[in-house]
């Protein structure tokens, strides 16, 4: 069953190109992974501190495997001091109708 996976990432004002400069780096090796069927990184309209990432995974496997890369657990070691907040991460499923 694919994962669709939100989260919303919201860096302090002061990391914010830090941030940015990772958050990127992290789509580029994403997009690489052959379970990620979409990898996108949006920026909010008015808080330009808010990132929100749109993925698409093929399997909850994939989606684990993601989470072991060493840019996933960098960015992870990042949060404390770097972000206003933990990312909220919402997974989901698609409704057909």
């Amino acid at each position: 069953m694919k994962i669709y996976l939100t989260a919303i990432v919201k860096t302090k004002p002061s990391s914010k190109e830090k941030m940015l400069s990772v958050l990127q780096t992290m789509v580029k090796e994403t997009r690489k992974e052959s379970a990620a069927e979409l990898y996108q990184l949006h920026q909010d309209l008015t808080d330009e501190n808010v990132f929100v990432f749109y993925e698409i995974w093929k399997t909850a496997e994939g989606l684990a495997a993601h989470n072991e890369q060493p840019y996933i657990k960098a960015f992870v070691e990042l949060i404390e001091e770097h972000l206003q907040e933990p990312p909220v991460i919402h997974q989901t499923k698609l409704i057909e109708y």
